[in-house]
């Protein structure tokens, strides 16, 4: 059986918004009473100067004209507000045609503005509803990665930064701020627990082609793998695992690839003590934003025939060859020339430092 760690877990509240979440620009509270405040003003402006210039089609208590700045801002102030004296009344049919078809649709902005706060939570949630609704029906072939902490983090910035679009890439925590966090970093968060299969069907894990289960326990993470697994039998999946002995219980569960977090750290560290350049080298691989990188890719039409050891010349070194499906490594003779539909895996310069 799996050693359950002692960290505790986290359960999300029942009663939470949403599961679904998208990056979305944030505003402070005072820039946003600033911007609904300047739009009443202007409704407001924009009112008396209409009024002020057909001042001659209004009455004011039985006489038609003569409206001053302060009368015409009155009228304003009463009309936008609804209130709406009577005192002061268009006469002619312009004053009445530009009540109906300016000041009116004025009036309704002003309101808006004042109970915005309503208006702004229900469109917010129609409007979330609706990004949801709309993504759920276009995405396919996206990445799922279940846990935000420091592997989670770190595997949603290596996919993006190999190239991956961060509206592909779905976030699933129990953590709020987690998933807060992952937003901002551009990418869709789910909120909620990853045993769970109705959590997943939220991620639509069904259609996902790549599966990152990066959680804290290695109970917790058996369990995500064999759930996710059950809802898309297809998907690869990479899970990651704290003790190397629950590593095959993890490929028991589905997942194609496991890494030992734990032991692969402390590798490094002694490579490092070893070798200091090995131990950089290797840190220069697993940053995926400067230096050297490991990728995999489809070879291009000026490759076709040539051997994999000629690619050295142009600045990538092969590691692999995958043909058909399996793969061939470097220390094999099996791949002499390459051919149509091989895909490489080289270390190769990143073309693109952060």
């Amino acid at each position: 059986m799996p050693r359950r760690s002692r960290t505790t877990p986290s359960y999300i509240d029942p009663t939470a918004p949403p599961p679904l979440r998208f990056p979305e620009r944030r505003f402070s509270p005072i820039r946003n009473i600033a911007v609904r405040f300047a739009v009443a003003l202007g409704a407001l402006a924009i009112t008396t100067v209409i009024v002020y210039v057909e001042r001659g089609c209004y009455q004011d208590r039985g006489l038609i004209g003569g409206l001053t700045w302060v009368d015409s801002f009155y009228y304003a102030t009463v009309s936008l507000s609804t209130t709406g004296y009577g005192d002061i009344t268009p006469v002619c049919e312009s004053s009445r045609l530009v009540n109906a078809l300016v000041i009116t649709p004025l009036r309704f902005l002003f309101l808006i503005v004042l109970v915005g706060t309503t208006i702004e939570v229900l469109t917010r949630r129609t409007r979330e509803q609706m990004r949801s609704n709309r993504w759920r029906n276009r995405v396919n072939d996206h990445t799922v990665i279940i846990g935000y902490g420091v592997k989670g983090r770190a595997a949603a910035s290596s996919l993006r930064d190999s190239g991956t679009p961060p509206n592909d890439i779905v976030v699933v925590a129990t953590d709020k701020g987690a998933i807060d966090e992952a937003t901002r970093d551009g990418f869709v968060g789910v909120v909620g627990d990853g045993r769970r299969e109705e959590v997943l069907t939220d991620a639509a894990i069904q259609r996902a082609a790549r599966v990152v289960v990066a959680t804290d326990e290695d109970d917790t993470s058996i369990l995500v793998t064999l759930t996710a697994r059950r809802l898309s039998p297809n998907a690869k999946i990479v899970a990651s695992v704290r003790e190397s002995q629950n590593a095959d219980i993890l490929r028991q569960s589905g997942a194609n690839t496991v890494i030992p977090t734990a032991e692969s750290a402390g590798r490094l560290l002694g490579l490092s003590l070893v070798s200091s350049t090995a131990g950089e080298i290797m840190e220069d691989l697993l940053d995926s934003g400067r230096g050297l990188e490991v990728v995999e890719r489809d070879i291009t039409r000026d490759e076709l025939g040539v051997s994999p050891a000629d690619l050295d010349a142009h600045g990538q070194i092969v590691l692999a060859v995958i043909r058909a499906g399996v793969s061939h490594r470097f220390d094999t003779d099996a791949i002499s020339r390459l051919e149509s539909g091989d895909r490489l895996v080289v270390i190769r310069h990143n073309p693109v430092e952060r």
